[in-house]
């Protein structure tokens, strides 16, 4: 709802906190940067005090930083509020999967499961759509919806308390096993090199020629010299049988590799898809935030319909035949919009690119999901599951970044005077759509290519 809510209602929130063009798009993708730099602590803080325990403060924290979002007076303070948001959203996620499967047994139960899971996140986007654009045609303004949000996500985490079950018995907690079992090197040295390429996106965002700047070229290299360090640490903590953030050995497991890109570059597509697509219809199309909240009916509806149909038919179909296919259908979406032209219908390309958006994103949540569990043990799901949503998480985070950068350059790079006009934004645009184009294509090959022998999932 409250990812909704930003889509839809991002133009006139921009306004309202004056929030500079350059970081336009940073309270969607930082959401998903904390997020996904949290999972991994998430999931080991899981695995030590048990999943009940973390998700209930994953919710109780999640009502309070929403309402801190409808707080907010300035840019800089909803952006700061989204990403925490973005971390304690990252205790509920991992955990709600790893409850699902110690209550559930294999087979149709857990696929409808796990697919009315993911089945979450498209009503509930289509909730915040409908209601940020009514509450931005009256007197409170987007606001309201915030509010509305915290309230029904403090109710039910009233519910969770009540009813969510004792999970799995654990050792009992100690000092002593929360600086032993927890890979605190690794999570700092992933942490850094994902903190500071984020600070460097954040400042080629808002200012392209950044990138020559002495600081940013520094902190670039040591983001990059980080990299190769984990590395190396999670093989030395492998070797030598202690607790491994990331265990280099998983990505072995070229179906498990193979579904982690195309997740990657699915969720960068989708979540690109879905702010850029608003933008279009706001800033291009000029029209009001309810009218285009009512053209992404067809995205909502058609996701409401595929993670549910996807846990019931799953088991009867092939696993890569399921993601190619939609793949190729969801690249289907930029393609349109890359040709469209500003003054053409809704029906004539728009809705067709709505309708196909999330095709692809939907059905591979919850193969998936369900990979996962036919691939690892029920000692490794959990970490295979954190991975899986961190790099979900970041595919979102980046691809914003990615697109932003790209979209700013290339207006600001178009022959019209007024960059602010219609007409350059949508050169921006375009090439956004164009590059999201490639990425699916992309997405097709690896699946093609690495998920050819799994079969039939679920």
């Amino acid at each position: 709802m409250s990812s909704g809510l930003l889509t839809i209602g991002l133009p006139v929130m921009a306004v309202d906190l004056g929030l500079d063009d350059g970081l336009l798009l940073w309270p969607a993708s930082v959401y998903s940067l904390a997020s996904g730099c949290c999972l991994l602590l998430a999931g080991s803080l899981a695995d030590l005090l048990g999943n009940r325990q973390i998700n209930l403060i994953g919710c109780f924290g999640l009502s309070i930083s929403i309402l801190a979002c409808g707080l907010a007076r300035t840019g800089i303070e909803f952006i700061v509020f989204r990403a925490l948001q973005g971390v304690v959203f990252s205790l509920c996620l991992p955990t709600a999967f790893s409850i699902l499967k110690e209550c559930l047994p294999p087979g149709k139960q857990t696929n409808i499961a796990v697919g009315c899971f993911g089945l979450g996140q498209p009503l509930g986007f289509s909730v915040g759509l409908v209601l940020g654009g009514l509450f931005e045609a009256t007197a409170p303004g987007w606001r309201v919806g915030y509010y509305l949000t915290a309230g029904l996500a403090f109710i039910l985490s009233l519910v969770n308390l009540v009813n969510l079950p004792s999970t799995l018995q654990r050792a009992p907690w100690s000092w002593q096993r929360f600086r032993a079992e927890i890979d605190w090197v690794g999570l700092l040295l992933s942490s850094g090199c994902l903190g500071l390429f984020s600070y460097v996106c954040s400042a080629i965002t808002s200012d392209t020629a950044a990138i020559k700047k002495p600081q940013i070229i520094a902190l670039l290299a040591l983001a990059g010299a980080l990299a190769p360090m984990f590395l190396f640490w999670m093989n030395r903590q492998e070797k030598h049988g202690r607790p491994a953030l990331i265990p280099n050995s998983i990505w072995q497991n070229k179906a498990f590799t193979s579904i982690c890109l195309v997740v990657l570059l699915s969720w960068a597509v989708l979540n690109g898809m879905e702010t850029f697509l608003s933008l279009f219809f706001q800033e291009v199309q000029d029209l009001p935030p309810i009218q285009a909240a009512i053209r992404f009916f067809p995205n909502i509806i058609i996701g409401i319909i595929l993670n549910f149909g996807t846990g019931v038919f799953v088991d009867r179909l092939r696993a890569d035949h399921l993601v190619i296919v939609t793949s190729l259908l969801s690249a289907g979406s930029p393609l349109l919009m890359a040709l469209i032209q500003a003054h053409w219908s809704w029906w004539s390309c728009a809705f067709w690119a709505v309708l196909i958006s999330p095709l692809s994103a939907d059905v591979i949540f919850t193969v998936a999901n369900l990979l996962i569990s036919d691939l690892f043990t029920p000692t490794t799901q959990g970490l295979a599951s954190a991975v899986f949503n961190t790099v979900a998480q970041f595919g979102t985070s980046i691809g914003l970044t990615v697109f932003a950068i790209l979209s700013a350059s290339v207006t600001k790079q178009s022959k019209y005077e007024n960059k602010a006009s219609p007409e350059a934004l949508m050169q921006g645009y375009r090439a956004v759509f164009w590059m999201s184009f490639g990425m699916m294509i992309c997405g097709c090959g690896v699946s093609a290519w690495g998920l050819r022998k799994i079969g039939k999932v679920g």
